[in-house]
C-alpha cells in the first residue's frame, strides 16, 4: 500500500500499534515480524491473515490450549547447522529437539475436527511434516540433560569405563592419605580441593616439607599448602589422559551428530519459521483481546462501513483511566465517498478522522480492528495524509504553501482506490480565497471518485457538500448547555461552530458579542444560527428516540417474561398431568402384581383340595379376589360422581336437609330424626342411619359457559 507523507503512519500511530504488538511477542522471529509489519493491497493475503488472527483469538477466549508454549530464539544454531563442519553443543542440540518436539505437539494438535475449524491456523503447517528422525538422530546421542550418553559409541564406553575405574582408585588411596594425615594433625581445615585438575590435599604450610609431593599453590594467607601426594600423581595423570580421550570422543560424537542435523536443515528452519510465526498470530489476538478487536467482513471494491468504530489507542487510554469512549459509525461509498466533518474545536473531528485511518491501516496489516463485526471495510491502494501544521523549514515554506503542495499531489495522484484525510481544509489563509480554493479541491477529489475525510469550519463547504454529487455532511455533537462535546458523529448534516454561544456561556460582554454580530456577513450568521438550533433539535430528537426504545426495550421484556411464564405454567401443567398418569399406571401395576400372587397361590390351593368341599372355599376366595376389584371400581365412580355433582355445607342436620350418607355416599332427603339416628328418603326407599353419619350438602352451582 502507498502512503503520503512518508510520515503518514506516525501521524495515525500506527507505530503506536506495532510497539503494543512487540509486547505480546515472545520470540526472536515474532517480534521481527511485528517490526516489518507492512500494508498489504491484496484481500486473499489480509483475509488469510485476519481469519489467523481471528482463530487464535477464539482458542484464548474457549480456553483450548494451542502448543506452542517454547520460547525458541535458535538463530545460532541453525545457522551452525548451515556451516560445513561446525559442532553443536549438548545444550544448542537438545535446543533442536525442543524445536522439533514443538513442531509434533503442534502437528498432533490439528486433528481432523481442528483442521476443518482452525483453517486459517492450519494453513501454516499444511506445506510441512513432522520428521521424527531428528529426536532418534538426538536421543541415541544425548540424554535429558544433554550429555553424551555412554553407549553412544564403543570407544567412548571404554573410556568412561577406564575412567570410572580410575576415580575409584584414586578415591580410595586419597582417603587412606587422609586417614594418615589425619593423624599427624598436618590437615588444614578445608583438607582437600581441585588444582588444574588435580586433587590435592590442603596442609599447613609449615608441615608442606614433611610430605612427598608436588606443590600446586598456596591459599592467600600463605597459611595453607596444595600438594599432590606422590602417591596419587601416577593415578592423576592417567585420569587426565583419559578425560582428554573423553573430550576427543564426544567432540567427534558431537560433531558427526550435527553433521547428520544438517541433512534437515531446510526442515528445521521451517520449523522455526512456524514456531515465530504462531508467535506472531499470537500476539495479534492478544492485542485483539486489549482493544476489543474483531474480524469485519471484507469487500473488493473501495468501501467504509464502520459501526461502533473505537481509536483503538484511545480506547485502552480511557479503560485504564476508567473513562467511556464514544464510538464512530459511519458509511463511505460510490455515492457517497467523501465525508466533510464540521463542527466546534475539541469536538472531536480530528480523532473521529484519525480513528477512520488507523483503523485501514490496522485492517490493511491483518490487524483484527476494535469494530463492530457487522463491519464492512474495503482494500485501498493508497493512503493520503493531511494532518496539523505542516510546515517545511527545509524548502522555506509556509504553512499555507506546504498546504497547497500537499493538496497539488492529492489531485493529481488521486483515483477510486485512495483514501485521503485532510484536516481542517483551506485554513492558514484568507477564509474567504482559502475556502474558494478547499472547494476547488473538493470537487476535483469527488471527480476522481476517491474516498475521504475532510474536517472544516468553512460555511461554503458544509454547503457544497449538498449540491456536489459524493459529498455528504457530517458534524460532531456539542451540548450546548453545558458547552462540553459530545465526541458523537452526526451523518447528513452540517455543524455550528458554536462561536457566539461558547462567548455567551463563558460570560463575555454582551455588547462585544454584539458588535462582532454586526461585522458577520448576515447570511453568515443566520446559517451558523440555523445550525446551531438544527443540531439542538436533532439531540432532542435523537434523546425522545432513546427513550421510546427504552420503552420499546421495556414492553419486549415484559412480552419475554410473560411467555416464559406461560410456557412454565404449560411445562407445569403437562408435568403434574403425566406424574398423575404414572401413578395411576404404577398402582394398577402394584395391583396386578399383587393379583398375580394371589391367583398362583389359589391354583396352587386348587391342585392341593383332596375334594368338593375345599375346592368350593377355592373358588370362593377367587370369586372375592377377582370381583372386589370391580366393585371397589363402582364405588370410586360413584363417589367421584357424588363429589363432582355436591359440595358440603357443614352445619347440623336437620329434617328437610339435603344429606349424604358417609358409609355409601348416597344422597337423600332426611324426612325425620329419632333420637340419635334419622331417617332418609332414597328415591322411594327410607332408610335408617345413624346421625353422625350424615353431612348435609347442597348441590355445586353450574359453571358458565364460555
Amino acid at each position: 500500500m502507498k502512503y503520503f507523507p512518508e510520515s503518514a503512519l506516525v501521524q495515525l500511530e500506527f507505530d503506536k500499534i506495532q510497539a503494543l504488538l512487540q509486547d505480546h511477542c515472545k520470540t526472536e522471529l515474532g517480534t521481527q515480524m511485528a517490526i516489518d509489519l507492512r500494508l498489504h493491497t491484496h484481500i486473499d493475503y489480509v483475509k488469510a491473515a485476519l481469519q489467523q488472527a481471528h482463530e487464535y483469538k477464539q482458542l484464548i477466549l474457549l480456553q483450548e490450549h494451542f502448543p506452542n508454549d517454547h520460547v525458541l530464539n535458535l538463530h545460532t544454531e541453525l545457522r551452525l547447522l548451515s556451516i560445513q563442519g561446525a559442532v553443536l553443543t549438548g545444550d544448542q542440540a537438545m535446543s533442536i529437539r525442543k524445536l522439533a518436539e514443538s513442531m509434533h505437539s503442534i502437528v498432533r494438535f490439528f486433528d481432523h475436527d481442528r483442521r476443518i475449524q482452525y483453517s486459517g491456523l492450519y494453513d501454516v503447517i499444511k506445506d510441512t511434516y513432522y520428521e521424527k528422525k531428528i529426536t532418534a538422530l538426538i536421543d541415541e546421542v544425548l540424554d535429558e540433560t544433554g550429555q553424551v550418553r555412554d553407549n553412544a559409541s564403543p570407544e567412548l564406553a571404554k573410556i568412561r569405563i577406564s575412567l570410572f575405574r580410575k576415580r575409584t582408585e584414586l578415591r580410595r588411596v586419597f582417603d587412606r592419605i587422609l586417614q594418615k594425615l589425619q593423624k599427624l594433625n598436618y590437615l588444614a581445615d578445608q583438607e582437600e580441593a581441585f588444582l588444574n585438575g588435580r586433587r590435592v590435599v590442603a596442609i599447613y604450610a609449615e608441615n608442606k616439607r614433611m610430605i612427598k609431593g608436588i606443590i600446586h599453590g598456596e591459599s592467600d594467607t600463605r597459611k595453607t599448602a596444595f600438594l599432590e601426594p606422590e602417591e596419587t600423581i601416577e593415578l592423576n595423570n592417567d585420569i587426565q589422559s583419559l578425560e582428554r580421550e573423553e573430550g576427543r570422543e564426544v567432540y567427534r560424537i558431537l560433531k558427526a551428530l550435527t553433521g547428520s542435523l544438517s541433512g534437515y536443515n531446510e526442515l528445521l528452519n521451517g520449523y522455526y519459521q512456524i514456531l515465530g510465526t504462531y508467535d506472531f498470530i499470537r500476539a495479534k489476538a492478544k492485542l485483539a483481546l486489549d482493544m476489543d478487536g474483531n474480524y469485519p467482513s471484507l469487500v473488493p471494491h473501495a468501501q467504509l462501513h464502520l459501526i461502533q468504530a473505537y481509536h483503538p489507542l484511545l480506547l485502552l487510554y480511557n479503560r485504564k483511566n476508567s473513562k467511556p469512549t464514544v464510538p464512530v459509525s459511519i458509511s463511505l461509498d460510490k455515492d457517497a465517498h467523501i465525508l466533510v466533518i464540521s463542527g466546534p474545536n475539541a469536538g472531536g473531528k480530528t480523532v473521529t478522522l484519525k480513528t477512520i485511518g488507523l483503523i485501514q491501516l490496522m485492517l490493511q496489516s491483518g490487524l483484527l480492528v476494535p469494530v463492530h463485526p457487522s463491519s464492512q471495510l474495503g482494500i485501498f491502494k493508497q493512503l493520503m495524509i493531511h494532518i496539523g501544521d505542516t510546515q517545511s523549514l527545509e524548502f522555506e515554506l509556509s504553512t499555507y504553501s506546504s498546504h497547497l503542495k500537499n493538496m497539488k499531489y492529492f489531485m493529481e495522484t488521486a483515483n477510486g482506490r485512495t483514501l485521503f484525510f485532510i484536516d481542517e481544509l483551506g485554513s492558514g489563509s484568507d477564509p474567504n480565497l482559502g475556502g474558494a480554493f478547499a472547494e476547488v479541491i473538493m470537487e476535483e477529489l469527488a471527480k476522481k471518485h476517491a474516498f475521504g475525510v475532510v474536517t472544516t469550519h468553512y460555511l461554503n463547504l458544509k454547503v457544497m457538500a449538498n449540491k456536489v454529487k459524493g459529498i455528504i455532511n457530517g458534524a460532531m455533537g456539542f451540548n450546548e448547555e453545558t458547552l462540553m462535546p459530545m465526541y458523537k458523529l452526526m451523518i447528513g448534516k452540517p455543524g455550528s461552530s458554536y462561536t457566539f454561544s461558547i462567548a455567551e456561556r463563558i460570560g463575555l460582554n454582551p455588547a462585544l458579542i454584539a458588535r462582532a454580530k454586526k461585522l458577520v456577513d448576515e447570511g453568515h450568521f443566520q446559517l451558523d444560527k440555523l445550525l446551531n438550533k438544527a443540531e439542538q433539535d436533532l439531540q432532542k430528537v435523537e434523546s425522545k428516540e432513546k427513550e421510546l426504545q427504552k420503552l420499546v426495550k421495556e414492553n419486549e421484556k415484559l412480552k419475554r417474561e410473560y411467555e416464559i411464564l406461560s410456557d412454565k405454567e404449560k411445562k407445569h401443567q403437562q408435568i403434574t398431568f403425566l406424574k398423575l398418569q404414572n401413578q395411576i399406571k404404577e398402582n394398577d401395576l402394584a395391583y396386578l402384581k399383587d393379583m398375580e400372587r394371589k391367583l398362583k397361590q389359589i391354583v396352587v390351593e386348587w391342585k392341593r383340595a383332596s375334594d368338593s368341599n375345599d375346592r368350593e372355599k377355592v373358588m370362593k376366595q377367587a370369586e372375592i379376589l377377582l370381583f372386589r376389584r370391580r366393585e371397589k371400581q363402582i364405588n370410586e365412580k360413584h363417589n367421584k360422581k357424588v363429589q363432582d355433582k355436591f359440595e358440603e355445607v357443614g352445619r347440623e342436620v336437620k329434617v328437610g336437609d339435603q344429606v349424604k350418607i358417609l358409609t355409601n355416599r348416597q344422597v337423600g332427603r332426611l324426612i325425620e330424626i329419632r333420637e340419635k339416628r334419622g331417617i332418609v328418603q332414597l328415591g322411594n326407599i327410607p332408610i335408617n342411619v345413624k346421625l353422625s353419619d350424615l353431612v348435609v350438602v347442597r348441590e355445586k352451582p353450574a359453571e358458565p359457559v364460555d
